[in-house]
């Protein structure tokens, strides 16, 4: 579960960690009024469930009031990546002087939890690991739920902090991973965590993923689930009785079974591609529930390729092929599709397929591998 950066950032103050001072509102004279109580120079910022928010020109530095006006009215209302900003969040402005990013994810491959920092903060992390790998140290835990005193050294020294800097540093991480920790979270980050020129460190951004399994542990955090849903590929995948989640990336994944689908998103990953959603299937699926998946992946447009995973058990693999035949005679597409079928009625399944254009892959990895070099062929 996704949540609003005001809410992730009352999260990290609840553990001790420095945020601006903020207001969230709906509406421009609301905003007006926030800004009297607070002064200027102000951080207008929309507040939605999705990245790329600077770039559309929806978070703003404003001095003035009619600079804010204009702010707000510019973005409340605005479309990004398919969501309607209907909530802005504007802040106390702060004076730079220096950013970092620390971020806390779960990383499967290595089955632990990853403590991440840089030097580089403001920046996309990705972006940072392709630009400037050497700038991003990546701490493992040994522990899953326990930090130690060497690991928080250890980022310490790798970003050149000295004084009583290390001290707020340290007590920064710690309640930050706390408050991972106790959210059931999948990922924090805090990107800018600011140094600003009073010599004090402040958390200017905040993202939290929550453990949808872990909520009947968080009542409180549950009250953060949006019953709205702006998505529109996801709005319409639910409507087909799908379970789809829209993610930023660019392959496309069907699968069959939740934990199947997941681990071909991480074999994406790791073969160098991004993953532009999770789409399950589940057991059991006739020709339908495999047209509709196909169909719901082709409305969306950010996706270059399509990686089809199924293992057959109660899913028969011969009509999960009928499904992708009637979506390719009813909807051609130019995109690369490659496909592995495996288990039940498989060999039916390929022989349905043996004259589309379809690219076959024995097992997960070579599936991945392909999909991933088509992509970036493209």
């Amino acid at each position: 579960m996704k949540i609003h950066e005001y809410q992730a950032k009352g999260i990290l103050n609840s553990q001790g960690i420095s945020v601006p001072e903020g207001m969230v509102v709906d509406n421009t004279k609301a905003g007006q009024k926030a800004a009297q109580s607070m002064g200027f120079p102000l951080a207008v910022k929309a507040q939605i469930h999705a990245g790329g928010r600077g770039k559309a020109g929806a978070i703003r530095i404003v001095a003035d009031m009619e600079e804010l006006k204009k702010g707000l009215d510019d973005i409340l209302g605005m479309a990004i990546k398919g969501l309607t900003v209907k909530k802005i969040l504007i802040e106390k402005a702060v004076k730079i002087r220096k950013q970092f990013y620390l971020g806390i994810i779960a990383d499967r491959a290595r089955q632990s939890n990853v403590i991440i920092v840089s030097g580089e903060g403001g920046m996309d992390i990705e972006e940072i690991a392709k630009l400037y790998p050497e700038k991003i140290k990546r701490v493992s835990l040994k522990s899953p739920d326990k930090l130690e005193d060497e690991n928080i050294s250890g980022l310490m020294s790798f970003l050149g902090l000295a004084g009583e800097i290390r001290e707020s540093f340290a007590k920064i991480v710690r309640g930050f991973f706390s408050a991972y920790i106790k959210a059931d979270a999948q990922l924090a980050e805090i990107n800018p965590l600011v140094l600003t020129e009073a010599d004090q460190l402040i958390a200017c951004d905040a993202k939290i993923i929550i453990d949808d399994n872990a909520l009947f542990r968080h009542p409180e955090l549950e009250l953060f689930k949006e019953e709205a849903e702006d998505n529109e590929l996801e709005k319409e995948a639910h409507r087909r009785n799908l379970a789809y989640v829209k993610i930023s990336g660019d392959i496309g994944i069907i699968g069959n079974g939740a934990g199947l689908v997941m681990a071909t998103m991480d074999e994406v990953k790791r073969a160098g591609g991004s993953p532009a959603n999770f789409l399950d299937i589940g057991g059991g699926a006739k020709r339908e529930v495999m047209q509709n998946a196909l169909e719901i992946i082709y409305m969306d447009k950010e996706v270059r390729g399509i990686f089809i995973n199924i293992f057959g058990g109660i899913t028969r693999c011969d009509e999960v092929a009928r499904g992708i035949i009637q979506v390719l005679e009813k909807t051609p597409s130019s995109l690369p599709i490659v496909l592995r079928l495996a288990g039940t009625q498989c060999e039916e399944g390929r022989r349905l397929l043996g004259n589309s254009n379809l690219i076959t892959a024995e097992g997960m990895e070579e599936g991945a591998n392909r999909i991933v070099s088509l992509v970036k062929s493209r």
